[in-house]
């Protein structure tokens, strides 16, 4: 966004050269990239003054020139000049640009020399508006007024005065900045601190009055919902025509085209406050009411460039009795707005709500200085302070009376909002002290309100416009911004740590290792939007929030107003869009946060706010598809949830986690059956079959196996593990096999259990070889082979030793398990 440099000197006085002012607001947050210089017109009118016509006669060798005298004042010669202009005549007074001066024609320079036209010599050229860049009439020259006098130059009889435009980079949750009064705001609390401050100008409205008994347009209605407040004043009698000087070339230095005098008024009290404005012809509005609602879907708009555009039943559209006007906040209708012909004019100043003006905006690829600001949040409060200073405006320059009295809609008031602030909180933030005088000053130039204030701290009302101060901390961010981040200095003595490596550092390398292992195993990575639709974050049986979502206050569209609970949609998105590319046969994995909201959360004295709030560092696994598919040595076989889980093992088994738990679990995001792993009471993770309503929710026709795996826990437990180095065995392994005939719903994991708690020093490992169930077992039966592996390291084992242990193993599992042999 620019900024005027001269502008900005109407609202504070300082001494500050453009350069240093840039390089203070950026010291303060608003970043200011670009100082560049600025003429109003190109070139500044340099050389160009202004002259009296003497004499004007035909030139005797052309049937359309004619050959003139000019004074340009002093002791100088009158000098001729031919000129072509049908309109030049004796004794007017007009803009002459004599032999040197330059005039620019877009790019192209040109500058004014000694020629012979026709036989006669011309010693410079009297020029038009055109010519000159002051405005666009080409059809003469220029006349000015009779009292002019002749030699002014003509930079200063228009004016014309070089600015410089700041370049300032407006981050979204400053909308407060976006004008040129919020700047100096800003700047002026900046200056209060170092001592070189004046007091803060705020363009004056104690002059508004109206006729209350005049005929006024009404506003009937307004979307609630849509609008959060919206006003109105009619001014009636205005002569809509060319803006005066001053006011063009406040536009024309922020780079905006002058258009007529109400026109620039709006544009001129947006930059000015922020606030965006539209002016309607009073004629146009059927029916002498307006309202603000939606209209139905389909509904036709043709917009001020003239394009025919199809509407959204949530688009905020202003209305007359009959019609729509103009897209509410985004951009005006064809022919609702002020033309050369309007004798009345109904000024608008509103507040939408910034969702739906953005969702507008995006979906009709609209980007314009209105819908920049709404989108963003504006001030309620302000709307009628900038609907006067624009009506006062058109009183001033287009003339009028203000008719009627003010409409204005404000259904339910929004009020400054309340922020306590410690001093030890401000000094812990900013590891230094600042002593609560300055703090209380910063807060004031801030228009941050001081309600109560003790020795511990300060009680405050932050007014409205600042959408983005809310907790402590950003009031505290606030004060430290206008203090200045380089005034807090170094301490003599550095606290660090004698080893390099931090947790931060562990978690990122066994990420790494972790990650190469399942790009080893054929998984490939991504990376999904952390922000997510409200309905992924719910589960398959329910139709509302369950309230432990965390929702986006300003969501940028519907598809995005919620932060992710689980990693499992962003996989199945991703799914989604390679099952439709004909890629079947998927695996993926992802590191990711997950994020959840909990209001029984124990504050513990703290009270900070985000206590209630969660994050979660997790990794999902997704497979689909075929495990093998088209190999000449192997029959097409399909993707199961075993070999997830012997993925998920692997997983383990690097991080170093032995042997951990394996339950059921009872989350509705998966299929009945799914695993719960757990160790030492702490849950790891849950993997099994996603539940096909999900699927079918995400328009997956294929089974899906997914596991997500609790990443913090996963470290816990990888830093019990301890590496050791032992040599490779002198005697061997005996293998012992038994073919066990079990109820089946035992787990494989009860008979690992029992034969480990049977033979904890000999039993080296456990595998099972061969389930079978059918034909020839009793009703409710399965077969289990298992192998078991047994060695002592310091003999051969012997046959008897090796019976007592099996059958021990055999004895505990008949009698936990009920188990046989076949």
């Amino acid at each position: 966004m620019n900024i005027s440099y001269n502008w900005l000197k109407e609202y504070l006085a300082f001494d500050l050269s453009p350069v240093e002012v840039a390089a203070a607001l950026t010291s303060i947050g608003l970043e200011t990239g670009r100082v560049e210089e600025v003429q109003p017109v190109r070139g500044g009118l340099e050389g160009l003054v202004t002259g009296e016509v003497l004499t004007c006669v035909a030139h005797p060798n052309s049937d359309h020139l004619r050959l003139t005298t000019v004074c340009t004042g002093g002791t100088d010669s009158p000098l001729q000049i031919v000129c072509g202009a049908p309109n030049v005549t004796a004794g007017q007074k007009v803009i002459v640009a004599p032999v040197g001066a330059v005039l620019w024609r877009g790019d192209e320079k040109l500058v004014i020399k000694r020629s012979r036209i026709r036989g006669e010599e011309s010693l410079g050229m009297i020029c038009s508006e055109d010519e000159i860049g002051i405005g666009t009439d080409r059809s003469g020259i220029i006349v000015l007024p009779p009292d002019t006098e002749a030699g002014i130059p003509a930079r200063d009889f228009y004016h014309i005065e070089n600015d410089w435009a700041l370049e300032v980079d407006i981050t979204p949750n400053r909308v407060d900045a976006t004008s040129h009064y919020g700047v100096a705001r800003d700047l002026a609390a900046f200056l209060k601190q170092s001592g070189r401050g004046d007091a803060l100008r705020c363009p004056s409205v104690d002059g508004f009055s109206s006729d209350a008994t005049a005929d006024a347009i009404r506003v009937e209605s307004v979307d609630g919902d849509a609008c959060l407040r919206y006003s109105g004043v009619t001014v009636r009698g205005v002569k809509v025509k060319e803006s005066p000087d001053w006011l063009k070339n406040r536009l024309r230095s922020i780079g905006l085209r002058p258009i007529n005098n109400v026109v620039d008024i709006t544009n001129f009290v947006l930059h000015e406050l922020g606030q965006p404005l539209h002016a309607f012809d009073v004629s146009r509005i059927k029916g002498g009411t307006v309202t603000v609602r939606t209209l139905p879907e389909g509904t036709k708009c043709v917009t001020l460039d003239g394009v025919e555009r199809t509407l959204s039943a949530h688009d905020v559209m202003i209305c007359n009795a009959e019609e729509p006007m103009c897209i509410g906040g985004v951009f005006g209708g064809l022919d609702s707005g002020v033309t050369e012909e309007t004798t009345d004019v109904f000024l608008e100043s509103a507040c939408f709500h910034p969702s739906r003006i953005r969702k507008t905006a995006r979906r009709l690829g609209l980007n314009t200085d209105s819908s920049f600001r709404f989108e963003r949040g504006l001030d309620p409060n302000r709307t009628l302070f900038a609907l006067k200073r624009a009506a006062l405006l058109v009183r001033e320059i287009a003339g009028g009376v203000i008719a009627g009295s003010i409409q204005d809609i404000y259904p339910e008031r929004v009020e400054p909002y309340p922020v306590d602030v410690a001093y030890r909180k401000i000094n812990a933030l900013t590891g230094m002290e600042i002593a609560p005088d300055t703090v209380k000053s910063i807060l004031a130039s801030l228009e941050i309100d001081i309600v109560a204030e003790s020795d511990e701290g300060l009680s405050t009302l932050v007014p409205v416009y600042r959408i983005d101060v809310r907790r402590e901390v950003d009031v505290i961010e606030e004060i430290l911004r206008i203090y200045g981040y380089n005034r807090i200095g170094f301490k003599d003595r550095l606290q660090s740590t004698l080893s390099y490596r931090t947790e931060t550092d562990r978690s990122y390398q066994l990420e790494n290792l972790i990650s190469e292992q399942l790009c080893g195993a054929g998984f490939h990575e991504i990376i999904n939007n952390s922000l997510v639709p409200l309905a992924h974050c719910d589960r398959p049986e329910a139709s509302q929030d369950d309230g432990h979502a965390v929702t986006i206050e300003n969501p940028l569209s519907a598809d995005l107003n919620c932060m992710r609970r689980t990693l499992l949609f962003g996989g199945l998105q991703s799914i989604g869009h390679n099952l439709k590319h004909k890629n079947r046969n998927i695996r993926f994995f992802e590191f990711g946060t997950c994020y959840s909201f909990n209001p029984d959360r124990k504050d513990d004295g703290a009270q900070d706010p985000l206590r209630p709030y969660g994050e979660e560092y997790r990794l999902g696994l997704w497979m689909c598809g075929n495990r093998v598919e088209n190999n000449w040595a192997h029959p097409n076989e399909a993707s199961s949830v075993y070999e997830l889980k012997a993925h998920v093992q692997n997983i383990l088994a690097r991080l170093g986690i032995r042997r951990p738990s394996c339950g059921k679990t009872a989350d509705d995001l998966f299929a009945a059956g799914a695993g719960l792993l757990t160790q030492s009471g702490k849950t790891l993770g849950e993997f099994g079959a996603v539940h096909p309503k999900l699927l079918k929710m995400m328009d997956i026709d294929t089974e899906v196996y997914y596991a997500e795996l609790n990443w913090k826990a996963l470290l816990r437990e990888a830093r019990k593990n301890r590496v050791t180095a032992t040599g490779i065995a002198r005697f061997p392994e005996v293998r012992r096999d038994l073919a066990l005939l079990i109820d089946r719903e035992t787990p494989f994991e009860d008979i690992e259990k029992i034969a480990y708690e049977s033979e904890r020093r000999l039993l080296k490992r456990i595998t099972l070889f061969d389930v079978y169930e059918g034909r020839n077992l009793p009703q409710g039966k399965k077969s289990y082979a298992v192998s078991f592996y047994l060695q002592d390291e310091s003999r051969t084992l012997e046959e008897k030793q090796i019976d007592a242990i099996m059958n021990r193993i055999r004895k505990g599992l008949e009698e936990k398990t009920g188990a046989s042999l076949r």
